[in-house]
């Protein structure tokens, strides 16, 4: 068995004007590749081979980790946005930001900064904890909510290989782009039915 990279769920160029076709043509076709090709060099003929990728993101350190959480993350990402995204969360997860948060736009500003101030590379997640409390987790390099207990329920990738042909070293101006591509829907389902690819 061997770990298969999904295919994107919009066109490469789907998310324009956010992210164009030779952006996405890197991250998705270059960057993402790359992880999953790794991770199969890494456990070939290996028992990890046989596990779901959640489940060896859980048990992995070192170069299998590295790459497993980037495949498995990548793929959450992707579905984290949408070329009808963008607006507002409604119904219960809004409920829960306001919650936790205040207000959406109280949420929105939070996370923008978090994502603005993480050093270096990473990532930085919306998620829940075994309570269903939200809390905004910035993390560095392949580091996921499933390492900490916690379930994810959005990403943002700051990576500079995320952004960079688009937005140079404009990372603020990529996160304000991010507004306004987020698939909601993914994200609520996400409280109820977890991403599993």
């Amino acid at each position: 068995m061997s770990f298969k990279q999904p295919e994107l769920p919009y066109a490469l160029d789907g998310l324009a004007p956010f992210l164009s076709e030779e952006q996405m043509s890197f991250h998705y076709g270059k960057h993402q590749a790359a992880y999953f090709n790794n991770l199969n060099g890494l456990v070939d003929g290996k028992p990890e081979a046989e596990l779901p990728l959640k489940e060896l993101i859980v048990k992995a350190e070192g170069p299998v980790f590295n790459n497993a959480a980037q495949a498995w993350n990548h793929s959450f990402f992707w579905k984290c946005l949408s070329p009808l995204g963008g607006g507002a969360p409604s119904g219960e997860l809004l409920s829960l930001i306001e919650r936790d948060f205040g207000s959406f736009d109280q949420f929105k500003e939070q996370f923008s900064t978090a994502a603005a101030k993480l050093f270096g590379s990473g990532w930085t997640w919306l998620a829940a904890d075994g309570q269903g409390k939200l809390a905004i987790m910035p993390l560095s390099n392949a580091d996921t909510p499933l390492k900490h207990g916690a379930e994810p329920l959005l990403t943002l990738d700051v990576w500079e290989h995320a952004y960079y042909i688009d937005y140079r070293n404009l990372r603020p101006k990529f996160i304000e782009g991010f507004w306004d591509v987020v698939n909601w829907e993914f994200v609520a389902g996400n409280l109820t039915s977890p991403f599993q690819e």
